[in-house]
């Protein structure tokens, strides 16, 4: 099969762990014939520096042109401590969202054996825990209608029925593929947004009869996910909320280092990991690849080209299982392993396989 992947590497540890990414996109390829050819493209911090747009035109090209998107992370703190910055790293991935018709994002949270002593969750809790966040990812506050001065301020929370049902529609069909249970997060005892959410999806729901659909307030949601994350097969809620919760369940597997996510929709879709881009570690050689690496196993995946995404999920069970892990992972008194040498290491077992 022939590949033609886009790169952007974004801020921060961004293109450190991208190097790794592609490096275990390589190899994989390699192993199984396939042709893999990269464009790269600049966007966030990086791109507002050298041409003042966190997501330029030439990035939008390349990224359209692509067959997927491998992105890593964007953000830096002098924006974050400047209220006033008018245009900042993050409206990038806003950007690439909305230009690529990126409507869904699908997060997997799953715990790691090995790792379980690493989550802040007792292990009884999360052993076994494996379900799906999906984030309806063009709609709502973030692209509403806003205003802002000194003594007001808003954001409309807007939605409407084709949004809603293709999002859903992503969620009753990833549900039919795993364990049959489809959960919708709403508020809609308070929010007309909600009330329009849960009308379309009681509607949608007798169309998927082999999928138990439940229905949770958010608040509710974000306690759950934490007394009984193993309540939960698949997730589905807007924008807002699907940004909290997701984050939250990112924390149930120990490190945000280690869950990737896809972005789907209209045109190119992207993979990524689900953190940030941690500035204060750029350069150190101190960032678990493993999310960046997982996010490959997911484009892959995308392709049908299941034998390889599985090779790569091996690949990291097998480093995790022997230790070979970044600082925030690693056992007490264990070897310490940089963001470069867990990759080859990574590298090393897809290329012996």
């Amino acid at each position: 099969m022939d590949l033609k992947i886009a790169i952007l590497a974004g801020d921060g540890i961004g293109p450190e762990i991208s190097a790794q990414g592609v490096d275990v996109m390589n190899a994989v390829c390699k192993k199984f014939g396939h042709n893999v050819s990269y464009e790269y493209g600049i966007c966030g911090a990086d791109a507002i520096d050298k041409v003042g747009n966190p997501f330029p035109d030439e990035t939008f090209r390349i990224c359209k042109q692509a067959d997927a998107v491998l992105f890593s992370a964007v953000g830096d703190p002098k924006f974050d401590n400047n209220p006033t910055a008018k245009v900042r790293p993050e409206q990038g991935l806003l950007a690439m969202r909305k230009q690529l018709g990126l409507f869904a994002n699908i997060r997997p949270v799953q715990t790691f054996k090995c790792l379980l002593h690493k989550s802040p969750l007792r292990a009884d809790l999360v052993e076994g825990a494996d379900f799906l966040c999906i984030r309806e990812l063009t709609g709502g506050m973030y692209f509403g209608e806003k205003y802002q001065d000194n003594d007001k301020a808003y954001d409309t929370n807007m939605y409407t029925r084709p949004e809603i049902e293709r999002i859903l529609k992503v969620g009753f069909e990833y549900a039919m593929r795993r364990r049959k249970h489809l959960t919708v997060v709403d508020k809609a005892n308070v929010l007309a947004s909600s009330r329009l959410w849960r009308q379309i999806a009681q509607e949608m729901a007798p169309m998927y009869p082999e999928v138990t659909t439940d229905y949770m307030y958010v608040d509710n949601a974000a306690m759950r996910m934490i007394q009984e994350p193993c309540f939960f097969d698949v997730m589905v809620t807007e924008n807002t909320f699907g940004d909290i919760l997701t984050d939250e369940g990112s924390c149930i597997s120990g490190s945000m280092g280690l869950l990737p996510s896809a972005s789907t929709g209209e045109s190119t879709p992207v993979f990524e990991p689900i953190h940030g881009s941690w500035p204060q570690a750029k350069g150190l050689n101190i960032a678990n690849p493993i999310a960046q690496i997982l996010s490959v196993a997911m484009l892959f995946e995308y392709f049908n080209l299941n034998e390889e995404g599985a090779l790569i999920r091996k690949a990291v069970d097998a480093s995790l299982d022997n230790n070979i892990r970044t600082p925030e992972i690693q056992v007490e008194n264990g070897a310490k392993y940089g963001t470069k040498e867990v990759g080859k290491w990574i590298v090393d077992y897809i290329t012996n396989a």
